[in-house]
């Protein structure tokens, strides 16, 4: 059963003999864990078993032995299975759903590991565990969600901030959960229940927020420009290589390209989504940039953007500003007021 992580405490009254927490959000995944821990303490499971399949020597046959041994501490038990890739492999398939097939109420599998994909969850594997517990998704949460889990987490800690110190922490810290529990933290033990403002708070932060290219794409595709400029020089400050930003905007103008003409010419794009591997979760991205753009200015953007990977590649010159030069052009306005600006 999918439970999101906000979700998780109303769910630990009565524990289930699997949890399966994956994800590649750190901060979320150890709270998850944590919550399940001290839940799994307070119900008398006092033994914790903690296993890595990346540790040298690791068998399978361990886990079932674990599962199989008679506790020498606590007639109940926890074992904490970290899962390298997300993978178990074929032995560890079969092993993982003979052990939840006979469950025990005296033992409780906590399954770890990196964010699954949609394939994953459709495994055998996975749905046996599935049936049998709680599959929690850790991953970070963007835009609006962030900004419930910051205010959920600053009323948590009782601290006192304005409405401008609020948007300065998302400013600062949305992508990075750990990051910005840490600067939370910090602010309980400094601000001694005042009321802190932007102000001060300026004087206690750097911006440490973390963004990934493919953040980077929906904003540029839902014409956030203030948002994608703020990302890419996150970007460009935190190291990314600009051929992988370059990657992900040569992606989104090809598909931009293949929609736009099909839609010029009269074709039904429902019948091109599943096609291109565009979910339903993102067709409104696409759809509105669809609609703001048309055909010769995404084909200018293409054409920006060659332009840029051939001074990359022939003289090895990264230009950060020819990029956010592109990033604009997802404005159509932009190809009026930037139009006489040559990217060479």
């Amino acid at each position: 059963m999918r439970v999101y992580p906000n979700q998780l405490a109303a769910q630990l009254t009565k524990l289930k003999s699997v949890y399966l927490v994956f994800g590649d959000d750190p901060w979320l995944a150890d709270n998850c864990k944590q919550q399940i821990l001290t839940a799994a303490r307070n119900q008398g499971f006092d033994e914790r078993i903690t296993l890595d399949t990346q540790d040298t020597g690791f068998q399978w046959s361990q886990v079932e032995q674990e599962f199989q041994a008679m506790s020498l501490f606590a007639s109940r038990r926890i074992i904490e299975l970290h899962l390298a890739n997300a993978k178990p492999g074929t032995d560890g398939a079969a092993m993982l759903q003979q052990l939840v097939a006979h469950p025990t109420p005296d033992t409780i599998l906590l399954l770890m590991g990196p964010k699954l994909g949609m394939d994953q969850t459709k495994t055998k594997w996975f749905k046996a565990l599935d049936a049998q517990g709680i599959y929690l998704p850790c991953t970070t949460p963007e835009g609006a969600q962030f900004q419930r889990w910051l205010v959920d987490r600053i009323r948590e800690l009782k601290l006192k901030l304005n409405r401008d110190a609020e948007a300065m922490l998302f400013n600062l810290y949305e992508g990075n959960l750990l990051a910005a529990d840490q600067a939370l933290k910090l602010l309980k033990l400094l601000a001694n229940e005042k009321e802190l403002t932007a102000e001060e708070l300026s004087h206690y932060f750097e911006d440490q927020s973390r963004f990934s290219v493919f953040q980077l794409s929906d904003a540029l595709l839902e014409n956030h420009k203030s948002r994608a400029m703020h990302m890419l020089s996150q970007l460009k400050a935190e190291g990314t290589a600009m051929p992988i930003v370059l990657w992900a905007l040569f992606k989104e103008l090809a598909l931009l390209l293949k929609l736009k003409s099909a839609q010029e010419a009269g074709t039904n794009l429902n019948a091109m989504w599943s096609s291109l591997r565009i979910w339903d979760k993102r067709k409104p991205l696409y759809q509105s940039a669809l609609n703001r753009l048309n055909l010769l200015q995404i084909e200018k953007m293409l054409a920006v953007a060659a332009n840029l990977e051939t001074k990359l590649k022939q003289q090895g010159e990264e230009d950060w500003v020819g990029l956010s030069h592109l990033c604009l052009l997802f404005d159509p306005t932009a190809h009026r007021q930037l139009a006489h600006i040559e990217v060479c």
